[in-house]
């Protein structure tokens, strides 16, 4: 008889009663308690995270900053009220405590009473973090524990780039703040510069008019000095004159008895002084004359260089208001105002020496009509002093005369070398002075230039200063605000996601309610056809027929499960029909595993068949990655066949490169063909019945 109808004939016996038939039914539908229930149970338990009951205590007193309220913990909370992230469930922190204690809540979050404070701070000159305190308790669940930090670590998260967005959004004002100033610092340079350069300009002008200054007070220095010889030339002479005049005058009127003797054996004598005489008010009237020339040039110098300074010191100084706010032209005006002072004192005394030669008391133009006078008696005495015995009256006259008038002359020209060497004085202290300023003026005209400089290097800095302090406005500074209080953001992409927890776990519950099914198929149907068995029919025959029957079992599971899953559960598969196709392939892979086990090993084979369960459970990374476990199941993980499954079932599922689905039906075709190969080798060891056979030492 062939391997399906014996197949077939083991099938029909579970229609003989009831009790078969529920058994046969139970065994169909038995993978759904491993499949669809267990996925049933989480098949999207963040869904439903609402339900959780958590403690929210906010003790926050809130904070006040640069006038405006902070109220960091009111904000959370209503974030978190708001979200229905959990059940929450505002109490105190005592009642917190005590319910994450005895399991009435699963955890608690408190904001404590210096958070907004702390947050504030950031901005202040003490800068604290706000601590937000969350309490757990492992022994209520675990899970919920670790749920929990994923979610107070996005909840820490908002906070800090709130918070860092309000200190971001006061440096950025700042930012504005700096810009302004720095722009108006930067007009008040350009002004400094403009100033700077006004007072250059009026600095190099002081300078030239000093210089020209310098010119004529030399000049009048030059001139005073001269004039300053020439009056002691004239003083000394005329004192000669009036000594000489003044003895004569005494000798004659002294010994008027004997002027006639005198006169007549002297006369030559007379005649020689009155030449001497006449010579030297020759020479005196020179010297006058050089005096009276000079004089007005020296006054008009004088003169012209006080209207210059004072007409500068006018322009630049009283007609210019900058001029007594702006700091170089302070200093330049107050230069100035001495310069204008000294030039107004030497016209002064340009003036006395002009009236001085004009007019000096006795008059200049008398004094020389005087000496005229004198230089005409002179002279006549000459011509008559070797007749004067003859009228010695009139000679003794003419002498006192001589004589008052010498002493008038002396007297003249004493004031007036006074005069002149007053003026000669005063006038080198003024060319000394006016050489100072001079060089003052130049010192400040070079030290102006150097500002000049500086300033503008200064006005030129700030301009490009300004340009490089950003001042956004207001959309600029939110949108730079919220970069930089969250600079980077999770850009995540998740291919072929799985959109529920049920679905990521699918590839790993489906293989383990087959190998289940599998499993109590194998404990109503025998892996060996017994009738073959006793026929003595061929090894193979043998092993298909105990394999065929349970496939076809397993193939009903299959498609009972599916149905469930994607029907009642909603599971969605990216290759339905491909999904379907190779649990077919892994139903019959299993099948043969587990029906080698039991031909081979007996009863002790079913033991086994749970032991590889559970080897392949933990090695088959259902649940996490394979690397997070220890060594021996990194070690066996290759090996087993539920390895292959639950890849290919991932990209299956979710989607992804069918690589691993082809691979995984080459190594389960193998394991099949394998497993059937061990099974006919255990058939035909089965035909030769042995003393163990005949009395087991197990039985189940």
């Amino acid at each position: 008889m062939r391997s399906p109808k014996l197949a077939a004939l083991e099938l029909k016996r579970f229609g003989r009663g009831k009790l078969p038939r529920a058994a046969l039914v139970a065994v169909l539908l038995l993978p759904l308690l491993y499949g669809a229930l267990y996925l049933y149970s989480f098949w999207d338990p963040y869904s439903r995270l609402d339900k959780i009951p958590v403690a929210l205590v906010n003790e926050d007193r809130g904070a006040t900053t640069d006038g405006r309220t902070v109220n960091a913990g009111d904000d959370i909370a209503k974030g978190l009220l708001e979200s229905n992230t959990f059940a929450w469930h505002q109490v105190s922190d005592e009642e917190a405590r005590k319910g994450v204690e005895d399991g009435t809540y699963y955890l608690s979050l408190t904001m404590p009473a210096d958070f907004s404070s702390r947050i504030a701070s950031s901005s202040g000159d003490s800068p604290e973090t706000g601590a937000l305190r969350v309490r757990t308790n492992d022994a209520n669940n675990y899970i919920v524990g670790q749920i929990s930090r994923t979610v107070f670590s996005e909840v820490r998260t908002a906070a800090s780039t709130k918070s860092s967005r309000t200190f971001l959004d006061k440096i950025f004002i700042s930012f504005s703040g700096i810009h302004d100033a720095t722009a108006k610092a930067a007009k008040g340079a350009t002004d400094l510069k403009n100033g700077v350069d006004k007072a250059k300009k009026g600095s190099k002008s002081l300078s030239d008019g000093l210089a020209d200054a310098k010119t004529g007070s030399g000049d009048l220095a030059a001139g005073l000095k001269k004039l300053d010889k020439g009056a002691k030339d004239l003083e000394a002479g005329s004192l000669k004159v009036a000594q000489g005049t003044q003895s004569l005058a005494d000798k004659v009127n002294g010994t008027a008895d004997k002027v006639r003797p005198y006169l007549a054996n002297n006369g030559t004598s007379i005649r020689d002084t009155a030449k001497l005489t006449s010579d030297a008010v020759v020479a005196v009237r020179n010297n006058l004359d050089d005096l009276v020339e000079r004089a007005p040039l020296v006054r008009t110098g004088a003169h012209a260089a006080d209207k210059e300074l004072a007409t500068l010191h006018r322009e630049e100084c009283e007609l210019r208001p900058e001029a007594k706010t702006d700091e170089p032209l302070v200093r330049i005006c107050g230069t100035l105002a001495k310069a204008a002072q000294s030039a107004s004192d030497v016209a002064t005394l340009a003036d006395d020496v002009h009236t001085l030669a004009k007019d000096n008391t006795g008059d200049l133009k008398a004094l020389d009509a005087k000496l005229v006078k004198l230089k005409k008696q002179a002279d006549e005495l000459a011509v008559r002093a070797p007749h004067l015995d003859e009228d010695v009256e009139g000679a003794i006259k003419k002498i006192n005369d001589l004589n008052a008038g010498a002493q008038k002359v002396a007297k003249g020209a004493d004031k007036l070398h006074s005069g002149i060497s007053s003026a000669k004085t005063g006038s080198t202290n003024l060319d000394t002075g006016i050489g100072k300023l001079k060089k003052g003026a130049g010192e400040l005209d070079g030290g102006l230039f150097k500002l000049a400089d500086g300033s503008g290097e200064l006005a030129v800095g700030l301009h490009d200063g300004v340009k490089q302090i950003p001042d956004y406005d207001d959309k600029e500074r939110d949108l730079r605000t919220e970069v930089m209080a969250d600079p980077v953001k999770l850009a995540a992409q998740s291919l072929h996601k799985a959109p529920n927890y049920g679905t990521g776990f699918a590839p790993y519950f489906i293989p383990l309610s087959l190998w289940v099914g599998a499993m109590v198929a194998y404990m109503i149907i025998q892996p060996m056809n017994r009738r073959a068995l006793a026929a003595g029919g061929s090894a193979w025959r043998i092993a298909l027929a105990g394999w065929l029957p349970v496939v076809a079992i397993g193939v009903l599971q299959v498609g009972a499960l599916m149905s469930v899953l994607h029907w009642g559960l909603g599971l969605q598969m990216a290759r339905a029909a491909g999904t379907v196709g190779f649990l077919a392939l892994v139903t019959c892979c299993f099948a043969a595993i587990i029906q080698w086990l039991n031909a081979r090993f007996g009863a002790a084979g079913r033991i086994l068949v749970l032991a590889v369960l559970m080897v392949q459970l933990t090695s088959a990374g259902g649940t996490y990655p394979v690397q997070t476990s220890p060594g021996f199941f990194n070690a066996v993980h290759p090996f087993l066949p539920m390895t292959y499954v639950v890849e290919a079932l991932r990209r299956l599922i979710s989607g992804g490169d069918p690589g691993p689905v082809w691979q995984a039906c080459a190594v389960l075709t193998a394991f099949t063909l394998g497993a059937l190969a061990l099974t006919a080798l255990s058939a035909r060891r089965k035909q030769v019945w042995t003393l163990d056979r005949l009395h087991p030492e197990l039985s189940l």
